[in-house]
């Protein structure tokens, strides 16, 4: 059986503006029907690497596939097939928001029964006729998203879509792309640098610093990919602490009668667990202390300084 295709994929993708190196070696695999999270810092390359796969640059390196068709040989037909909202929403303040959905259809050849659906689709129905001048900035960001759904794309590209929002608005933005998965079926592909974001609503990531991708996979395998703390709490501190060390597992004495140490898995903690009974030393309690994503990304980029 063919595997199915990746809805994006990038193949030693590198990209230099003189001697400045933006992107060195990218290679990324979005999975169809994941919420992909491109996640770094301000700098990083991630607005580039966007405006490389709309082929709005020219590769100095690499190849770029788009549903498995190489972007620069079929650009017109793949970009029919995504939508993409890149920086700040392009729209006429003099418009209303249902008119500029309706010039954004026109664009696309979309049928107009298209117009009323989206507004619909991204809350917006009820302020169809307000002219966009009139909006906040959360409104506009959801009528952008609208001009991109408005050809009903297979795939939605955007770029730092909650910029500039207030945390409602944040919160507002996330459950609309949620949806747009897992209601309507979109292949998502959304870069920020908003950590917490990306960690409450994707289900791939990679993380670039500095032009290379430092991680690419699930967030599970990102969380799993750094150590985690595990505090023991015991009877016997000074005992528990030289049997673990001869099993070569350094254990700090942090408060009272716990111990903190670093683990790398559920069964690593199980065997801990067992040995220490085993020893004769009563065990109180277990707790473990997993990574966030933020936690992980600082860990991961401290270390490509």
């Amino acid at each position: 059986m063919d595997r199915i295709k990746p809805t994006i994929e990038t193949q030693n993708l590198s990209f230099a503006i003189g001697n400045t190196q933006i992107l060195k070696d990218v290679s990324l695999s979005v999975p169809k029907g994941s919420i992909y999270g491109f996640l770094g810092p301000n700098g990083a390359g991630k607005t580039t690497l966007i405006r490389l796969m709309l082929n709005l640059f020219s590769t100095s390196e690499g190849k770029i596939f788009l549903f498995g068709e190489d972007v620069t040989k079929h650009r017109v037909s793949l970009l029919k097939r995504l939508g993409r909202f890149v920086e700040q929403p392009s729209l006429y303040g003099h418009l209303t928001g249902a008119e500029n959905l309706d010039l954004a259809r026109r664009y696309y050849g979309a049928p107009a029964h298209r117009v009323a659906k989206v507004l619909k689709i991204v809350g917006m129905a009820e302020f169809a006729n307000r002219k966009v001048k009139a909006y906040s900035l959360g409104m506009r960001q959801r009528i952008a998203i609208g001009q991109a759904l408005i050809h009903d794309p297979e795939l939605l590209i955007l770029d730092e879509p909650t910029n500039g929002l207030d945390p409602n608005g944040i919160k507002e933005i996330r459950e609309l792309l949620v949806s747009l998965n897992r209601e309507h079926g979109k292949t998502i592909f959304v870069s920020s640098h908003l950590l917490s974001e990306i960690e409450k609503m994707c289900t791939h990531v990679s993380v670039i610093h500095k032009g290379r991708v430092l991680y690419q996979g699930t967030i599970e395998g990102l969380n799993d990919s750094s150590e985690s703390k595990l505090d023991v709490k015991v009877i016997d501190v000074q005992k528990a602490k030289s049997a673990l060390k001869k099993q070569g597992i350094d254990a700090v004495h942090n408060h009272n009668s716990t111990l903190s140490m670093s683990v790398e898995s559920e069964m690593q903690i199980a065997a801990i667990n067992r040995f220490l009974v085993e020893e004769g030393i009563d065990v109180f309690s277990l707790t473990a202390h997993h990574h966030n994503l933020e936690e992980v990304f600082i860990e991961l980029t401290n270390n490509n300084q």
